[in-house]
């Protein structure tokens, strides 16, 4: 009698040793999984060398895809405006006419503050960038907000530099690798900046939000002064960030603050300056004080 086609894996020795292997891999995979799991939230930076051996590795191609992205970008922009030249035309006539008055205005204004600065003796202590970089990659969709430099410790960046645009405030560094940095930008929400409103200095402090806004939190809790439109710069409290660099805009007021609009957005920022840390000055030293002189007796008349 002919053998049944349809027999069990019990009938085969190879069947059931192809069985307990693929089971016992699986079981490894599980277990090597909760173990990274488990590393992972315990100690976030545990695989920070890894990554940097990674970034590292990628950095040549994230710089081919920054240029690609740069040039095709370049492309689109030449071939709309071709078509919307006569609009833009009009619009930068306006706005040449608004600029020209906006100059004199601002002559005016900067002759004024040079005059001013003259007078009280000041200087401009705004320090020269440490360095210039270019963001190669940084995370749009996703609860944390990184962005990775094109140098690293071969420029001598170090932890803790701030990095901004020109249009304001990216974020800071947070890992060094050989040619590479990590930055963790201002919106993640593991960033919070101490920073004051331009116009009267009300302090406050920003935090991220994880979706490209930042909540504007006031130190002083009451009346909320603050109106969309408002914009804040940092304050220099607490060292590290230099005092007076362009941070958001308000947009929307809420019960202890406001929600604001990054002025520097990653995306938009191909070039950034890195910043040495910045310390608070020392107050300066008073005077001693001079001692007390015992009061002389005044000479008695003679009888």
């Amino acid at each position: 009698m002919a053998p049944s086609s349809n027999r069990r894996s019990s009938y085969s020795r190879r069947a059931q040793y192809s069985t307990f292997i693929g089971y016992s891999i699986g079981a490894v995979g599980v277990l090597a999984g909760a173990v990274l799991l488990i590393v992972s939230i315990a100690s976030p930076n545990a695989f920070s060398f890894l990554r940097g051996i990674g970034s590292d590795v990628t950095a040549p191609v994230a710089r081919s895809g920054a240029r690609a992205r740069s040039g095709s970008q370049g492309i689109v922009a030449t071939v709309v405006g071709y078509f919307e030249a006569g609009q833009k035309n009009r619009e930068l006539k306006r706005e040449l006419d608004a600029a020209k008055v906006k100059l004199v205005e601002s002559r005016g204004l900067a002759e004024e503050n040079r005059r001013l600065k003259t007078l009280l003796d000041l200087a401009d202590d705004d320090p020269r960038p440490f360095a210039h970089a270019r963001l190669i990659s940084s995370t749009s969709a996703s609860t944390r907000r990184f962005a990775t430099l094109s140098i690293g410790a071969n420029r001598g960046v170090v932890v803790g530099m701030p990095v901004r645009s020109p249009t304001g405030l990216v974020g800071r560094v947070l890992e060094v690798n050989s040619t590479t940095a990590r930055v963790l930008l201002i919106t993640d929400t593991e960033s919070v900046v101490p920073i004051r409103r331009a116009s009267d200095g009300v302090p406050a402090f920003a935090q991220g939000r994880s979706d490209g806004m930042l909540d504007i939190r006031l130190i002083n809790l009451g009346v909320n002064p603050l109106k969309p439109g408002d914009t804040f710069v940092t304050s220099g409290s607490g060292g590290l960030y230099r005092p007076n660099i362009a941070i958001a805009v308000a947009m929307q007021t809420t019960r202890d603050g406001a929600k604001a609009r990054v002025l520097s957005d990653p995306a938009a920022s191909e070039y950034v300056a890195v910043e040495p840390i910045w310390t608070q000055p020392a107050p300066p030293e008073l005077p001693p004080r001079p001692e007390a002189v015992p009061a002389t007796p005044a000479p008695q008349a003679a009888p």
